[in-house]
């Protein structure tokens, strides 16, 4: 998605509150200097949603994939560049 990221995955250890902060401080900080962006890349928070079951895990996985055809971005899945999924989900 050109405006948001959708991101789905396993916390092993630590805090998700210091990994966003990481990802976000040096994403910026990468795509800054490799684009010269200079305005903030994030908003200053981020929003999660804890995944409790497989089903809801395959159920929000779908939406996720889904999301670039909803926008209009692509007909076709596998046509659209950004879209990355571990699991076989047809």
């Amino acid at each position: 998605m050109p405006d948001h990221l959708h991101w789905l995955m396993q916390l092993r250890d630590g805090s998700l509150a210091r990994m966003m902060g990481t990802v976000k401080s040096r994403s910026s900080r990468l795509l800054g200097q490799q684009f010269g962006i200079q305005t903030p890349l994030w908003q200053p928070s981020y929003f999660d949603h804890a995944v409790r079951s497989e089903e809801a895990l395959r159920r929000h996985a779908l939406y996720i994939l889904g999301n670039p055809i909803r926008a209009g971005l692509t007909l076709h899945l596998d046509e659209y560049p950004f879209a990355w999924c571990r699991w076989p989900m047809r």
